[in-house]
């Protein structure tokens, strides 16, 4: 058993929570920016909830929206979307003449480098629009649309070029299941496969089958340099509407969730907010900041309506990247591991226990980091690195958000007293390896279950 088991077994004999429940440390869960119906000549609607993969958001989650209900939605309002566009370019033409009748604004030039060698000059208006050209303008062409065949129908994602042999990051969810994939690159359209995947951190990797062409990868920065207020821009194809921009800012750093997932428990720790827009087929974009370089794989948005409100969340790029490339190498991806199965205490469960929250140890891996360290069965976690845990949730986000090989302040409560235990976080890999065989076994018990004609007759 492990930190990702959903129902652990107490030992009857040691004071245990009742009705345990796992509280996420997010207020409100965000959902995955899912792949949207391919589009028609008709655009969509703006004000149509297109929710995420698990349709809107707030305290009462709606089912995931088909794609058959996507294409539906799409086909209204058309003629309010596109007056709205025109309206907000006519208004920006106005203000931005009379502007520069005034000397306001003045003209600026900006030369930047479009993939790996031709220099583009711009001339902007104004500063924040220079940076906005010269970004877009470096950046557009490492940007792609990726067109998905699934049983369920079509759907439509972003993805990131890193490579020039055709190697493209995204998210998993983007590309899960899909039977098969083309991509978009500059006008053109390519098939491509898939080359690996990490379900529990959202990121896959596909290839593109060039045929000779050549492509342009992005530059790839150090997202662990951003700092909050920082310019970005958010880079992909909303709605299907390939190669669209947004701007805007780091709003917060260091944001963690979990999201079930077809396959298991998604993990998205450290997460960069912004508020640039993010929305249905934005994910698997890039998020790139002032010099045009990534920092971070568009993936989830938090909305009350389903709709973009400003929150979006992005997994920085040196985690995503590093998970990409062991993948184009073939190498096993694992993850940060500390040896223990969990359950949240909290006051509704706390009768008999010394504190009225933390994560119980229901179970200890035998030779974990865990065990190594000096965590038993029945304490509570109450605390990783001095920072305050409240729930199994915050463990499992804490040892991910660190990296294998990491040294972490593991803090107690053991029968009333407050104990402290260094823990060298191990890896995952055997743990995957039980959970697959378990999942096979699983499916190969409901095969089986399901040819039995005598199911259910008898013992």
């Amino acid at each position: 058993m492990s930190e990702f088991d959903e129902q652990p077994i107490f030992d009857k004999q040691n004071p245990t929570p009742e009705q345990p429940t796992v509280s996420n440390p997010v207020s409100e869960q965000p959902t995955r920016v899912n792949p949207v119906a391919q589009p028609t000549a008709v655009q969509p609607q703006p004000t149509q909830n297109y929710g995420g993969a698990n349709g809107p958001v707030g305290d009462q989650p709606t089912p995931a929206p088909t794609v058959q209900n996507a294409n539906k939605k799409k086909h209204n309002g058309a003629k309010h979307f596109l007056q709205g566009v025109l309206g907000g370019v006519v208004g920006a033409g106005a203000l931005t003449a009379i502007l520069l009748g005034t000397g306001v604004l003045g003209s600026k030039v900006v030369t930047t480098t479009a993939g790996s060698s031709n220099k583009i000059t711009i001339n902007a208006n104004s500063e924040n629009a220079s940076i906005a050209e010269a970004v877009a303008t470096k950046c557009l062409p490492s940007v792609v649309s990726i067109s998905v065949k699934t049983t369920g129908g079509e759907a439509l994602g972003s993805g990131v070029i890193l490579d020039k042999k055709g190697n493209i990051i995204t998210n998993y969810h983007v590309v899960e299941n899909a039977q098969s994939l083309t991509v978009d690159i500059e006008g053109k359209t390519y098939n491509a496969e898939v080359v690996g995947s990490d379900s529990s951190s959202d990121i896959a990797v596909i290839k593109v089958d060039l045929k000779g062409a050549s492509v342009t990868p992005i530059n790839v920065a150090d997202s662990d340099k951003l700092v909050v207020g920082d310019w970005v821009m958010t880079i992909g194809s909303p709605f299907g509407l390939n190669q669209s921009v947004s701007t805007g800012i780091v709003s917060a750093l260091y944001r963690s969730t979990l999201l079930p997932s077809s396959s298991g428990t998604t993990v998205y720790a450290n997460l960069i907010q912004i508020d640039a827009a993010i929305n249905q087929g934005n994910s698997g974009g890039a998020l790139v900041n002032d010099k045009g370089e990534l920092v971070g794989i568009n993936t989830l948005v938090e909305s009350s309506s389903g709709d973009f409100s400003g929150i979006g969340f992005s997994i920085p790029g040196n985690y995503a990247v590093n998970i990409a490339k062991k993948i184009i190498a073939g190498e096993k991806v694992t993850h940060a591991y500390i040896g223990v199965s969990m359950l949240t205490v909290n006051s509704q469960n706390s009768s008999g226990l010394s504190v009225d929250e933390g994560a119980y140890v229901a179970q200890v891996d035998k030779d974990g980091p865990a065990a190594k360290a000096g965590i038993k069965k029945g304490d509570i976690i109450t605390a990783i690195d001095d920072d305050k845990i409240s729930s199994a949730d915050g463990v499992i986000l804490s040892i991910r958000s660190h990296a294998e090989g990491d040294k972490v302040k593991v803090t107690v409560n053991r029968d009333g007293a407050e104990k402290s235990f260094t823990v060298t976080l191990g890896n995952d890999e055997e743990l995957q390896s039980q959970q697959q065989l378990m999942r096979n076994n699983q499916q190969n018990n409901q095969n089986s279950q399901g040819n039995n004609p005598f199911e259910g007759f008898g013992e």
